[in-house]
C-alpha cells in the first residue's frame, strides 16, 4: 500500500482544521429550535465532518493509492474526490437555501456538480496523459456552466431576498467562484495534471488550504448572524398587483 510522504503534515493540519470547525459549527447550532433555520446548521457541519474523515484517511494512508501514467506512477488521494463528491452539493445546497432557490435550479447546480467531481476522477485515474488533460477539460467545462447557473439564476432568486440575506449571498457565492476556479489550476499544475510544476507537497498544502477556506471559511461566514439566516426562510413577499 502507498504511503503520504512529508506531504502528510498538511493533511493532519487538514484533518485538525475541519475537525474545529465542525466542533464550532455544533456549538453555533445550539439552542436553534426552527427546522428551517436547522438546515443550515446540519449541512454545513456534514460538509466539514465529511471532509475531516477524508483527511484522516489521507493522512493515514488509506485514501492514497498509484497510478501508473506512462513511465511515472503518480500519488493519488482517492479520498479527496470522495470529500468532494459529497461536500460541494452540500456547499450548493446551502447557498440554494440561503437564495430560496426552486428545486430545478437546485437540480441542474448538483447535477452540475456531481459531473464535475466524476469527470475530474475519471481524470485523476486515466493512465494516458493526454486523456488527463482530456478529462480535465471536460470537468472544468462542467465548473464553468455551473458558475454560469450560480451567478444568473441563482444569484437572481437571491436578490429577491431581503438585502442581508443578499449581501451574504453575493459574499458567499464570490467566494465559491474565486476558490472553486483555482481547484482546476491546482491540478494542471501539479502532479495529477503531469505537469508537476507544483511537487506533490505544495500541491497537498494548496489544496488544503483551499478546502478550509471553501468549507470552514465558508461556513464561518454563514453561521455567523442568525438574523440573517432567520431572515433567509422567511417566505418572500407577495408581489402587489393591480386589478
Amino acid at each position: 500500500m502507498a504511503t503520504p510522504g512529508t506531504e502528510s503534515i498538511w493533511l493532519w493540519v487538514g484533518t485538525i482544521g475541519m475537525t474545529i470547525g465542525t466542533l464550532y459549527f455544533i456549538g453555533r447550532g445550539r439552542g436553534v429550535r426552527d427546522p428551517e433555520m436547522q438546515k443550515f446548521y446540519i449541512a454545513t457541519i456534514f460538509i466539514t465532518t465529511i471532509a475531516g474523515a477524508m483527511y484522516l484517511l489521507m493522512a493515514t494512508g488509506f485514501g492514497l493509492t498509484q497510478v501508473q501514467v506512462g513511465n511515472q506512477v503518480l500519488d493519488i488521494y482517492w479520498a479527496r474526490y470522495a470529500d468532494w463528491v459529497f461536500t460541494t452539493p452540500l456547499l450548493l445546497f446551502d447557498l440554494a437555501l440561503l437564495a430560496g432557490a426552486n428545486r430545478n435550479t437546485i437540480a441542474t447546480l448538483v447535477g452540475l456538480d456531481v459531473f464535475m467531481i466524476v469527470t475530474g476522477v475519471i481524470a485523476a485515474f486515466e493512465s494516458v496523459a493526454a486523456y488527463r488533460i482530456l478529462w480535465w477539460g471536460i470537468s472544468t467545462g462542467a465548473l464553468l456552466v455551473l458558475l454560469y447557473v450560480l451567478v444568473g439564476t441563482l444569484s437572481e432568486q437571491a436578490n429577491r431576498k431581503s438585502p442581508e440575506v443578499a449581501r451574504l449571498f453575493s459574499t458567499l457565492r464570490n467566494l465559491t467562484i474565486v476558490l472553486w476556479l483555482l481547484y482546476p489550476v491546482v491540478w494542471i499544475l501539479g502532479t495529477e495534471g503531469t505537469i508537476g510544476i507544483l511537487p506533490l507537497y505544495w500541491e497537498t498544502a494548496a489544496f488544503m488550504v483551499l478546502d478550509l477556506s471553501a468549507k470552514v471559511g465558508f461556513g464561518v461566514l454563514l453561521l455567523r448572524s442568525r438574523s440573517t439566516l432567520e431572515a433567509a426562510t422567511k417566505p418572500e413577499p407577495a408581489t402587489a398587483t393591480t386589478g
